[in-house]
């Protein structure tokens, strides 16, 4: 067997209308357009991705994202194109987002490059390129 992929990330989140209105923008920029949302609920899909933010139960509320705790520790989206990666470090940039760091190539693999921002809770999200086909193609 081979599975075709990750069909969804859903990340919890303390402040969700904080975390609703960047990944309202976010998202969409990125090519995911929401399909589902109620109370406390936000889901997009596109580009063979699902993201879904839900609120934390009410004791949760007010907690910030750690990342070298149990459980995540961040979500990388891959992007087409080198360019890219610059326009997303531009739109987080005017979201507000806490930028980790600046688009940079690192040793991940040859021709690596990447922008690593934070979400109004704190979660690490990355968009990178790497050309030619990489390891996941």
């Amino acid at each position: 067997m081979e599975i075709n992929g990750i069909a969804h990330i859903q990340l919890t989140v303390a402040d969700f209308a904080s975390a609703r209105e960047f990944y309202s923008k976010l998202l969409p920029f990125l090519g995911l357009q929401p399909v589902m949302e109620f109370d406390g609920f936000f889901y997009c899909v596109g580009a063979r991705t699902g993201v879904a933010i839900s609120k934390a139960d009410d004791a949760h509320q007010g907690e910030r994202f750690v990342q070298r705790r149990v459980g995540l520790h961040h979500v990388c989206f891959r992007a087409r194109e080198r360019a890219h990666v610059d326009e997303v470090h531009a739109f987080v940039q005017d979201l507000g987002a806490t930028i980790v760091h600046a688009p940079e190539e690192a040793h991940w693999a040859p021709g690596y490059y990447s922008v690593l921002f934070e979400d109004p809770d704190g979660i690490r999200l990355e968009v990178n390129h790497v050309p030619g086909k990489g390891l996941l193609a």
